[in-house]
């Protein structure tokens, strides 16, 4: 089966498991979503929605993270991976959102990335959850999936954004995304996986790596 045909049988089965698909990290603004999408990298969405309720009650705009401490973020936030740097990037990050944009986050790549602690994933969510900017984030669970599934050659991330580009339309990334980490979590996980018994892996896969 051509990589394209693979792609749309994909979507087909994606959208009858998810057909409305939520943003697994809760936010109320651009701000806050910003911040959790920045604390997920090497956490779960899970920890992560667990530890930003009191960090928003403390600090729920750039000015008055800005203005707490990083030792209390990193206390609010400690059961995050890599909480010491976090804490230092959040309140940098907040910082420089006040002098170069008001308060407000900025609904640029280029200026989103520039902020510490945001990559060009946090920059994509961003972009395409809060300001529908078609985007295709990549996080683990996707970079994984398109490997297993012969979808991209897995080398790198920026690879395989590329290439999943190339295959959907891009009024459908953003569900797509979302779609792919939802079906990861729940039916295609990295260990003790089973690829005869998965909805997609069983056809998808090479036989010789099932």
């Amino acid at each position: 089966m051509k990589r394209k045909e693979k792609a749309v049988k994909i979507s087909e089965i994606l959208n009858k498991l998810y057909p409305t698909v939520e943003a697994p990290l809760q936010h109320s603004d651009a701000f806050t979503l910003l911040v959790s999408v920045a604390l997920s990298a090497q956490t779960t969405d899970k920890k992560v929605n667990q530890v930003t309720p009191a960090l928003f009650k403390k600090a729920p705009d750039a000015a008055r993270m800005a203005n707490t401490e990083v030792e209390t973020i990193r206390q609010l936030i400690r059961e995050v991976g890599l909480a010491p740097t976090k804490a230092k990037n959040l309140r940098r990050m907040s910082q420089l959102l006040l002098e170069r944009h008001n308060g407000e986050v900025p609904n640029t790549f280029e200026e989103l990335e520039d902020l510490p602690g945001v990559g060009h994933k946090t920059a994509s969510v961003v972009m395409t959850q809060w300001f529908g900017v078609p985007a295709f984030p990549v996080d683990t669970h996707i970079h994984r999936l398109a490997a297993r599934w012969k979808l991209s050659d897995g080398s790198n991330v920026v690879k395989t954004e590329r290439d999943l580009k190339a295959l959907y339309p891009r009024d459908q990334w953003n569900r797509v995304h979302l779609q792919i980490i939802y079906f990861g979590r729940e039916h295609c996980p990295a260990r003790n996986h089973t690829p005869t018994q998965c909805p997609i892996c069983s056809w998808a896969m090479p036989k010789s790596q099932q």
